[in-house]
C-alpha cells in the first residue's frame, strides 16, 4: 500500500531511550537536550499546524469521531468507547505524517471489522469538510480582520521570524496540511511574506510529497550539508528528518488550546524520542534562544 520511492513518512518510532540529564536556559523555558556542535544555521525549515498555526488547533475532535461513526457501520460489536480508544490511539501515532495516512489506517481497521472500505482519499474529504465547518469562523475572521493574526499563532511566532530575516537565513515552510490550504492560511496568518514560494504541503497524490522530500531539495538546491539545517516542529516527522540531514531540531511542544507557554507533555516525550536537540513550549523566549543558536558553534 505505501510507496517504496523514498517519499514514504515513517511510523513512529522512538530512537532516543537514554537522554541523560537536560538542562535550561537562565530565564528561561528553553530545554536543551542536547547542545548542538559545530552549527551555524544557513536554512530554517518550519512545520505549519501546531508549530506556527493555531488555525486548526481541535482537528483531533473532529477526525477521531468521524473514524468511530465509519467504524460502527461495519456492526462491529464494539462500544463507542472502545472504537474511540482505538481511534485515538492510532490517529496519536500518526500525526506529524500527512493526513492520507491516518484515512488509511481507518481503511484498514474498516475492512478487519468485515466492512467494505471506501478510498481514503473519500474519507480524508469527509473529514476536511468537518474540520473546515469548524474552523471557517476563525479563517473568516482573519480575513475581515476582526481576528488578528496573533490570535491564531504559536506565541511570539511573528517575532522569531522577523529575527530569523534579519540573520539573512532562508526559510521553507513543510506541511502535512494540504497544500492549497497551507498558502492560504498562511497569507490570512502573514506569514507568506517570509516564506515567499518556499511553502510545500500535502497533494492529492501523496507519493509526491513528504518533509524529506523537501529537505532535499534544500540540501541538493543549495549545495549545502545538513548540517547547516535548523528545524522547528512539533510533529516527529520534522524532527527525524533534520536529524536524519545531521541538522538541528527544535521541538515545539505547543499547548494549542491554552497557549500557557508551558510544554505539552505528551509532545515533549514524543519528540524528545524522535530525536529533538532542544525543546520550547513556544517562541517567547525567541531572543535567548537564536542568541543561543548563533553562538553554539564549538560547544558539546
Amino acid at each position: 500500500m505505501y510507496p517504496s520511492d523514498g517519499y514514504y513518512e515513517e511510523d513512529y518510532r522512538r530512537i532516543a531511550d537514554e537522554i541523560g540529564p537536560t538542562s535550561t536556559l537562565p530565564d528561561t523555558t528553553i530545554e536543551i537536550i542536547r547542545p548542538p556542535k559545530n552549527f551555524s544555521p544557513r536554512h530554517v525549515l518550519f512545520d505549519f499546524d501546531g508549530t506556527l498555526s493555531l488555525i486548526r488547533e481541535g482537528w483531533q475532535g473532529v477526525m477521531i469521531p468521524l473514524m468511530v461513526e465509519e467504524l460502527q457501520a461495519t456492526g462491529t460489536s464494539e462500544t463507542p468507547e472502545e472504537l474511540y480508544r482505538l481511534c485515538e490511539d492510532f490517529v496519536s501515532a500518526l500525526t506529524g505524517k500527512q493526513t492520507i495516512y491516518q484515512t488509511i489506517r481507518l481503511a484498514e481497521e474498516i475492512a478487519r471489522r468485515g466492512g467494505r472500505p471506501e478510498d481514503p482519499r473519500v474519507y480524508k474529504r469527509r473529514y476536511l469538510d468537518r474540520l473546515m465547518q469548524r474552523i471557517e469562523s476563525r479563517r473568516e475572521g482573519l480575513r475581515c480582520g476582526r481576528i488578528a493574526p496573533e490570535e491564531m499563532l504559536v506565541p511570539y511566532a511573528l517575532p522569531l521570524l522577523e529575527e530569523l530575516t534579519r540573520r539573512g537565513v532562508s526559510l521553507y515552510l513543510a506541511s502535512g496540511t494540504d497544500e492549497p490550504y497551507v498558502i492560504e492560511e498562511a497569507r490570512l496568518l502573514g506569514l507568506d511574506r517570509y516564506f515567499g514560494e518556499h511553502i510545500y504541503g500535502a497533494r492529492d497524490d501523496y507519493r509526491s510529497f513528504s518533509k524529506a522530500h523537501v529537505i532535499g531539495r534544500i540540501l541538493q538546491e543549495n549545495k549545502v550539508k545538513g548540517s547547516s539545517l535548523l528545524g522547528f516542529g512539533d510533529g516527529y516527522v520534522e524532527i527525524c528528518n533534520v536529524k536524519t540531514v545531521g541538522g538541528t531540531a527544535v521541538a515545539v511542544a505547543s499547548d494549542e488550546a491554552a497557549r500557557s507557554g508551558w510544554p505539552d507533555p505528551w509532545k515533549r516525550d514524543r519528540l524528545i524520542g524522535a530525536g529533538a536537540d532542544i525543546v520550547i513550549p513556544d517562541f517567547r523566549d525567541y531572543q535567548a534562544l537564536v542568541e543561543y543558536l548563533w553562538n553554539s558553534k564549538g560547544k558539546g
